[in-house]
């Protein structure tokens, strides 16, 4: 028995009300965004195996051999994902405040055929289909792309010449000349404006519209004031307080636009789209295939089979699996609704209130996005921003990221010994071993992916690639595996391998280059020893698996395969394209399955990777502007002087800035926007900036649960029919370990497994571990502190330990969590206090932060005897009573 079986049923529309934006299209508009999405996803991957190079030859037919540059490539992936956004995104449902006033007016004025029109070519009440206005939309968003990729030469020129040097409409289309003229008769010198400062400025107003519609008003009108400040922050009197350190130098639009959309030091296609086209898409397309491999399914069963009968059993299952799914999927709204549609119902029905059960989803979910080694897209952010290696910033956030889930764990399990919550009946659960045995496999990319990443070394994109074609490999092999043709299979696998090996050896290049060779193609060869024709072979090992594999299918007539268990949207897409197809007997082949499978992954990826590209390229608006109006500087020296130069204020107004910008923004835009404001004067203050960026990144994700917006926390509401506001409330004290554990590791570096030596700072080695006076007292005791602390507050939170916690005893248990993991932050006060007096006293030193850490220890240690004596106490009087 698997979970989705015991699970009562998936959220209805009307559940996630206000939480999906997206449309559900039926018919010719679903094969279109199909389609769109696939050829995004097939250019994503193109960029991760071969770069920006495009060198493509068919014998006798056609050969492509172009180089795109990086404004190029950036300008084709923001495109497409305009073109996905206003496919799958309405501009308006007419109710909003703005449509509903335009209705008045058009009815006031009785012009109910132009309302109606409008109507038809715009509104999209139901959300199920592709309005006029947004194929107008669409047309208009290739054209930007498409110049920057067949005119690069001139917008060369122009980045000297000036962006109204350029050429105007009528020069570049010759055919549109009539139609110029007849514009700039009416006043309007459209003849005189540069076609490429026209298109400029299309780009960045279809940016603006594509974030309304995929993230809201919120982070459209952010970007939008900083494009209004570049232009008009030069009339910010200078000698205003605080304010007129952000005056600007004038500035044209010329200027602005030219920075904002042809370059990718700044503005548009600049650092975040770049992260994207490199790393961040590749791995949502990874997230894609193994979700839908059936390892995801998979996963959330052997959780609920490894936890599911402890006290709090569903839960505690719900705590890992969404982390983990957290992880791979990058946003917190799209994790709760998917994984919570299984893990939300089983928590209410072993007895969680359904606010809980929604909290306990919601923050584990948001949480799944710092925990390693994917952290959704923020790890490629981070390695991108700070020039840190991949494989530091991965092991640095591992036990941070622990301690978190190690915290949720702890409240679900006190939760569930106060409300006297069991684990589900193991015959109700699937077999741990045998779902062990029947799913080791799917563990397999996760490993690979370490492997390529930290041990190989290999660069971020192409261990994405090389774990997508692993993916795939063992998907195409499930699809064929069967007892009688299983010797086979692995047989002509381990034969091709051979047969590689010998082409590399002999010939110089793998077996397909030998035969295109043959054809009339050019190829390139190296020599290459029997060792080295091995590895050389090696690295072909999934094709290799992927090309036998299909030929098996081809070649069976009775297909069998018994290991193969995709996921269920990949089932029932397979089933409804062979009913289309009008071959319903195709539905449950293997090998029409894997298909389906392949073509869905890259779909669903393009689908979910549509909301962070646009979020990326917006959120680029804002250190652009940052960095070509010269505000950086100015900008620092203002945060500094509000947080008057104090690390615990400059932390605090960091945080709560984290938690304002991030709330109702998708963790990727708010991570850019907020180290591009105060990345830079926290990364002054002496510690490492992986610990500041994280930092950021803790702060933000804690927006998700934090009321009044809460998306994520009001998302696992409506999949729990809760009460979203309570629902909220919960899930940030669920997640209040994300506000302690960054302010452990900022003061407490070890926590992160680094040590700064002679300015410098990197991992800690092994001597670094023998050398016990530095070892004991910078790490192990920071972390044991940590860990315990995150105890302490669970229990504060949930106010049960062995028996109910009052009042008073949870101030108890909150002191000593301060105590045990952030002593630094209360001594910092204290000399706070101490300075206002006019006495500098230096109390953070490691004597005294150990002796808090101790008083913190037995403080917990006397409340938890107290605790338990008092549980004894009251059971005895039960059992007296009874």
């Amino acid at each position: 028995m698997s979970v989705n079986e015991l699970s009562s049923k998936e959220p209805d529309g009307d559940d996630l009300d206000g939480v999906d934006r997206s449309r559900d299209l039926q018919g010719v508009a679903v094969l279109v965004v199909a389609i769109v999405g696939i050829i995004f996803s097939a250019f994503q991957m193109w960029i991760a195996a071969y770069g920006y190079s495009f060198r493509i030859s068919v014998p006798y037919l056609f050969e492509i051999d172009r180089a795109l540059q990086p404004l190029q490539v950036h300008a084709i992936h923001v495109a497409f994902a305009l073109i996905l956004a206003f496919l799958l995104f309405p501009g308006t449902r007419g109710t909003g405040p703005v449509a509903s006033r335009l209705s008045r007016v058009w009815t006031r004025l009785n012009l109910k055929r132009g309302k109606q029109f409008v109507r038809w070519a715009v509104v999209d009440p139901n959300q199920n289909r592709v309005a006029p206005a947004d194929i107008v939309l669409i047309i208009l968003s290739v054209l930007p792309a498409t110049y920057i990729v067949t005119e690069f030469d001139e917008i060369r020129e122009l980045a000297v010449r000036g962006l109204d040097s350029g050429r105007p409409l009528h020069e570049v289309y010759p055919v549109m000349e009539p139609l110029v003229s007849v514009i700039a008769a009416f006043g309007i010198p459209l003849d005189e404006v540069s076609y490429a400062f026209l298109l400029g400025c299309l780009g960045i107003v279809l940016v603006l519209e594509a974030t309304r519609r995929t993230l809201g008003w919120l982070l459209m009108g952010l970007v939008s004031l900083f494009i209004i400040y570049a232009r008009f922050g030069y009339l910010i009197p200078r000698d205003t307080p605080f304010i007129g350190s952000l005056a600007i130098l004038p500035g044209s639009w010329d200027s602005i636009v030219f920075n904002l959309w042809y370059t990718v030091e700044a503005g548009i296609h600049s650092t975040p789209v770049s992260v994207s086209v490199r790393f961040i898409y590749i791995f949502i397309l990874f997230g894609s295939f193994l979700k839908l491999s059936g390892a995801g399914k998979w996963f959330i069963d052997l959780a609920y089979a490894l936890t599911g009968t402890l006290r709090g059993g569903p839960a505690k299952a719900s705590t890992v699996s969404s982390g983990f799914m957290g992880m791979l999927s990058g946003s917190s709204v799209a994790n709760t609704v998917t994984t919570g549609a299984f893990t939300i119902p089983l928590m209410k029905r072993s007895g969680y209130s359904p606010e809980f059960s929604g909290a306990v989803e919601s923050s584990a979910s948001s949480g799944g996005q710092m925990l390693p080694p994917v952290m959704g897209a923020a790890a490629f952010l981070i390695v991108e921003f700070t020039g840190t290696p991949y494989s530091d910033v991965i092991i640095a956030a591992t036990l941070p990221a622990i301690a978190f889930f190690f915290g949720m764990w702890v409240m679900v399990h006190f939760e569930a010994v106060r409300s006297d919550i069991g684990g589900l009946p193991r015959t109700e659960l699937p077999n741990g071993l045998e779902k062990l045995k029947s799913g080791w496999f799917y563990l397999v990319p996760l490993f690979a992916l370490l492997y390529f990443l930290v041990i190989a070394n290999y660069s971020i994109n192409n261990a994405g690639w090389l774990t997508i074609v692993l993916t795939v490999a063992i998907v195409s092999i499930l699809a064929v595996y069967n007892e009688r043709y299983g010797s086979l299979l692995f047989g002509s696998i381990i034969g091709g391998y051979l047969l590689q090996t010998w082409s590399y050896a002999t010939a110089g290049t793998g077996l397909l280059n030998l035969i295109r060779n043959q054809f009339g193609a050019t190829i390139e060869t190296n020599s290459h020893g029997i060792i080295d024709a091995f590895v050389a072979a090696a690295g072909d090992l999934g094709w290799i698996a992927i090309i036998v594999s299909v030929l098996f299918m081809i070649l069976q007539r009775r297909p069998d395969a018994p290991l193969l268990e995709l996921d269920d949207g990949v089932k029932n897409t397979s089933e409804q394209v062979a009913n289309q197809l009008g071959r319903p007997s195709w539905g449950k082949n293997p090998a029409f399955q894997f298909g389906t499978f392949v073509l869905r992954s890259m779909d669903d990826g393009a689908r979910t990777a549509t909301t962070v590209v646009i979020a990326v390229a917006a959120a680029g608006v804002v250190p652009g502007v940052i960095s070509v109006t010269g505000l950086g500087p100015n900008l620092a020296s203002l945060i500094n002087t509000v947080s008057g130069g104090s690390i615990l204020a400059l932390l605090g107004l960091t945080g709560v800035a984290s938690v304002i910008f991030g709330m109702g923004m998708p963790t990727t835009a708010m991570y850019v926007i907020l180290v591009a404001m105060l990345g830079g004067p926290i990364g002054d203050i002496g510690i490492w900036i992986v610990a500041a960026h994280l930092f950021i990144l803790y702060f933000g994700l804690m927006a998700d649960v934090t009321p009044p917006v809460a998306v994520a926390a009001f998302a696992g509401a409506g999949v729990a029919n809760a009460k979203k506001l309570k629902t909220a409330v919960i899930a940030f004290m669920l997640s209040l370990n994300k506000i302690l554990v960054p302010f452990a590791f900022v003061f407490s570096p070890g926590i992160l497994l680094v040590r700064e030596v002679d300015g410098e700072w990197g991992l800690i080695g092994w001597s670094d571990v023998l050398e016990v006076s530095y070892f004991l007292p910078e790490v192990v005791v920071p972390v044991l502190g940590m860990f315990i602390g995150v105890y302490a507050m669970g229990v504060a939170i949930i106010g049960y330990q062995y028996s109910q916690v009052s009042q008073n005893e949870r101030v108890g248990y909150i002191l000593s969590s301060a105590l045990l993991m952030i002593p630094e932050v209360l001594l910092l006060l204290g000399e706070g206090v101490f300075g206002i007096i006019g006495i500098e006293a230096g109390l953070v030193t490691f004597e005294i932060t150990f002796a808090l850490r101790l008083v913190g220890l037995i403080l917990l240690a006397g409340l938890s005897s107290r605790n338990r004596t008092r549980s004894g106490g009251s059971q005895a009087n039960t059992t007296a009573s009874s």
